[in-house]
């Protein structure tokens, strides 16, 4: 057997013409872990189908030189082309769409060969193509909505034409990725095989095609005509334009700009409806929303690059303990046996153990329920889970996590007390959301082997864990714990030791805020109302409610010893009051609101008259404060928090300080992060407004930092 012939030869893309006559165009993106279009790929595509368009193949196999096929765009590389104006970015699309229209043009049939991720771009290149045939491990979808963007290669076009009006407007508003069962029956895919046989099997459908079993002219004429009126009618337009305003929840306008194009084209040809496409990429590509979505995705690659270097030089995790069940405790066993770490979990009494089992057995049939883990997987998952009252076996353990009440004295009672049980080489970590590291290792004898591990409740959907690196923690035992958080899943970040840590530190003086707030009249309704519409998951009282009123006023003690200048207050806090009438939120059914279960066992919040009333004798005043200015306050004081969290080293970039409010706090994802909100007001505006407020204290005293870089119109972001 002769080498196949060579039709085109890029870096990135090579088209051979095989024995058979078919042409196979692989896709394979130099020194990359996956295919991803940058504009060498899209360059070096345009050049391979004109070769093939002139060759003598008689089809056209587009396949993957990796283990995905293509998984979107280069978002770091685009990023820069968001910037152009927009006559320049639209000229881009078409020259772009130029490139897809000619595959799905070419004078012999194609097909797209799909094993492993055909995401955004990706899938756009396979629905150019004739026919689409995927393994048992293809995943389809459209990502873009989850950037602030929507398809851009011509997927709105075909995607709606291929798979209907509903089933593609789903798919592109939802984000979702798809597995092959799925995208076969909504007609994304014309089949699933073996993965062993997928070339086999793409010749034999070309094959098809050249035989006239399979219509292939039909099917691509199907993608080039408008819809036919009976294939959208006016209740499917009302239907998906009703779920893409759903879906937006006013602050993402992706899914109704999107939508509204693919309505708008439904009557047009190819040509026109794709100029609908490039309108609305071209409209969201400029807007505020997407440039802070896009971040967050470049940083959150970040963050995972920077995990794995220091992750690096780890000691392997192949056993873990957890010292503390209950609700936490048995979250964080829960989700080191869910990731294929046994768990050792303790605790004083039988019952904390059975809450800690009762948490896992929670989510474990939540999993369950939803087909994501089978019975069998979820009983291999709950045997990795050893409860225990005693030490013993403890001696087995690579990590432990202390997850005690948060008290110096019982804490380091207990980590004194489990150090003597540990083999040398293991790590010794604390969940303690505000009590500073270094102070807890002086009741060690190994202060080097011991870090902080501080998780979010609930631990199995809370994704951060912020790593904290006490004055002795040795870098081996950071990147130990590091490796182990990666390895349950969730995203660590490394902060340096202060009371708060990161997250904690910048929510209480928010928290801090807010009871000013209070204190000045506000009605705490008005306040969650307010900030719940600025894009938060919950208002700052709904959601004390739900961290525990009294574990707040715990906190905020701590946080007072350690920032006396402005996290001390003058004045008798709203968090106090409740805390010493015994109102602790939903733990005990009563704090800012009353809760009850419903016949789902799920609490419910509801208003108490009696409560709003109680409130009322602890303020100055009743007086109605404006909506702009419980914005102003809340967040000038929590964005100021921030930049001194940078400032003062508790993390090194402004990426860390923002990814650490939208992980641990859901700070809302369309603003970015706090630094990334002061860069879009501008750093001088952002002095301007907090000077503004400067009379309430010095929660509210912008840095010197902060207006060198106002001074120099600087950002936190380039």
């Amino acid at each position: 057997m002769t080498s196949p012939a060579v039709i085109y030869q890029g870096k990135a893309i090579q088209v051979e013409l095989l024995d058979s006559g078919i042409a196979q165009l692989t896709l394979n993106l130099p020194q990359a872990a996956v295919n991803v279009f940058n504009q060498l790929m899209l360059n070096e595509l345009q050049a391979a189908v004109t070769a093939v368009a002139t060759s003598q193949a008689k089809a056209l196999m587009c396949v993957s030189g990796k283990s995905s096929f293509v998984v979107g765009a280069d978002i770091s590389e685009f990023t820069q082309l968001f910037k152009l104006p927009e006559k320049e970015l639209l000229a881009w699309c078409e020259q772009t769409n130029a490139v897809f229209n000619a595959l799905e043009d070419l004078p012999v049939p194609s097909i797209s060969v799909i094993d492993g991720m055909a995401l955004g771009g990706g899938l756009e290149l396979c629905l150019a193509t004739d026919l689409r045939l995927g393994s048992e491990k293809a995943v389809l979808g459209f990502p873009e909505v989850k950037l602030g963007i929507c398809p851009g290669f011509g997927g709105t076009v075909r995607a709606t034409r291929l798979l209907g009006l509903e089933t593609a407007c789903d798919w592109i508003i939802s984000g979702r990725q798809l597995a092959a069962d799925q995208a076969l029956s909504s007609g994304a895919l014309d089949a699933v095989v073996a993965a062993d046989i997928l070339q086999e099997s793409a010749t034999a459908m070309l094959d098809e095609c050249l035989a006239g079993s399979i219509d292939y002219l039909a099917l691509r004429q199907r993608k080039k005509d408008p819809l036919a009126r009976e294939e959208a009618t006016e209740p499917q337009i009302a239907n998906v334009k009703s779920a893409a305003f759903k879906a937006g929840r006013v602050h993402y306008p992706a899914p109704v700009i999107a939508v509204d194009a693919i309505c708008a084209a439904l009557a047009c040809g190819r040509a026109e409806a794709l100029q609908h496409e490039h309108k609305a990429f071209v409209q969201l590509a400029h807007t505020p929303v997407a440039g802070n979505l896009v971040q967050l995705f470049l940083s959150e690659q970040y963050l995972k690059r920077t995990a794995k270097k220091v992750a690096s030089q780890a000691h392997p995790v192949a056993r873990a303990a957890v010292i503390g069940a209950g609700i936490m405790g048995g979250g964080i066993a829960y989700q080191s046996a869910l990731t294929g770490t046994p768990i050792l979990m303790k605790d004083i009494a039988q019952q904390g153990l059975d809450l800690g089992m009762d948490e896992a057995e929670k989510h474990s049939a939540r999993l369950l329920k939803k087909g994501q883990i089978s019975a069998a997987e979820r009983q291999k998952i709950l045997d990795s889970i050893a409860p225990t009252l005693e030490y013993t076996d403890f001696s087995s353990a690579d990590v432990v996590v202390e997850a005690v009440i948060e008290n110096v004295n019982v804490k380091n009672k207990v980590l004194a007390e489990v150090e003597q049980t540990l083999k040398p080489t293991a790590v010794l970590t604390s969940n303690t959301s505000t009590i500073s590291i270094s102070l807890l290792a002086r009741a060690l004898q190994q202060p080097q082997n011991f870090c902080g591990m501080h998780f979010f409740n609930p631990v199995a959907l809370m994704p951060l864990v912020e790593v904290i690196r006490g004055d002795k923690s040795s870098e081996q035992t950071i990147a130990t714990t590091v490796a182990y958080a990666q390895k349950m899943g969730k995203t660590p970040i490394v902060v340096n030791d202060c009371p708060g840590f990161l997250v904690n530190r910048i929510l209480f003086p928010y928290f801090g805020a807010f009871a000013m707030l209070i204190r000045d009249g506000a009605d705490f309704r008005d306040v969650d109302r307010v900030m719940e519409a600025f894009g938060w998951p919950m208002g700052p009282a709904y959601l004390l409610d739900v961290v525990g009123i009294d574990t707040a006023a715990h906190a905020m003690k701590v946080m007072a010893e350690g920032f006396p200048d402005r996290m001390r207050y003058e004045f008798h806090t709203v968090i106090d009051f409740l805390h010493e009438q015994g109102s602790y939120g939903q733990k005990n059914g009563r704090g800012f609101y009353r809760y009850q279960t419903d016949e789902n066992g799920r609490l419910q919040k509801m208003l108490d008259d009696s409560i709003i009333s109680n409130i009322q004798t602890i303020q100055t005043a009743q007086r109605q404060i404006h909506d702009r200015e419980i914005v102003e306050r809340l967040m000038v004081a929590m964005c100021l928090e921030t930049v001194r969290c940078l400032e003062d080293g508790i993390i090194d970039t402004a990426i860390e300080a923002d990814m650490g409010l939208v992980l641990g706090l859901g700070f809302p994802r369309f603003r970015g992060g706090a630094l990334r909100y002061i860069d879009s007001m501008g750093a001088e505006e952002f002095c301007t407004l907090a000077d503004r407020y400067a009379e309430l204290g010095p929660l509210y005293q912008v840095t010197a930092g902060l207006r060198a870089m106002a001074a120099a119109q600087e950002k936190f972001y380039p």
